[in-house]
């Protein structure tokens, strides 16, 4: 008889001591996990960007949708305003957080756009020149706001008017189609193509 109790208390002590090892197991292993998710920086998270680069790529958008505005209106003047504000977004633009192709992808779009933005700048009361690099400056926006996403609804709209049959894209903020390649001679030319969150 007491070999048997002394059996089933060997048993008892050594399950003991199995589970609670299995348990330090369980929390080291919460606690690595835990350090690990606190120890990676935003660089390694290729989707999250910091505030400061979100409020940048915000002034450039806003920037962008007041240039197209312009041009639904036929207004030049107010169009090189707008490109001057948009250089101005590209120039300021907070690039820390950024993961290595984030940073590529920017500053591919800053230069190509910054140039259009300038052409536009530089033109004013020569709406056909500016509407020419607008068309391009879309394309560079639209590339921007694939890369990082916005924090609104935007759309892709299609005039296939434009640019002698060929027909360009524009970035829009509302669902209702202002064109910003024929203005007043054809406002509600185009379709949305695309909804970009």
């Amino acid at each position: 008889m007491k070999i048997i109790i002394i059996s089933m208390t060997m048993a008892a002590v050594a399950f003991a001591a199995c589970n609670n090892s299995s348990k330090k197991s369980a929390a080291t292993e919460s606690v690595r996990t835990d350090s690990r998710a606190v120890s990676q920086t935003p660089s390694e998270n290729p989707v999250s960007i910091n505030m400061t680069a979100t409020d940048s790529i915000n002034k450039i958008v806003a920037a962008y949708l007041q240039l197209k505005n312009a041009f639904t209106n036929d207004n030049s003047n107010e169009a090189a305003t707008a490109a001057e504000s948009l250089q101005a977004s590209f120039k300021t633009f907070d690039k820390k957080g950024l993961t290595g192709s984030q940073k590529k992808l920017y500053e591919d779009v800053a230069d190509d756009g910054g140039e259009h933005a300038e052409h536009i700048a530089k033109n004013g009361g020569n709406i056909a020149h500016q509407r020419e690099h607008f068309e391009m400056l879309s394309k560079d926006i639209y590339d921007l706001i694939k890369g990082f996403g916005m924090g609104q609804v935007l759309y892709k709209d299609f005039c296939p008017m434009y640019n002698k049959g060929k027909g360009a894209f524009w970035i829009s903020e509302t669902k209702e189609i202002k064109n910003p390649y024929l203005g007043a001679a054809m406002p509600t030319c185009g379709t949305v193509k695309e909804e970009i969150n």
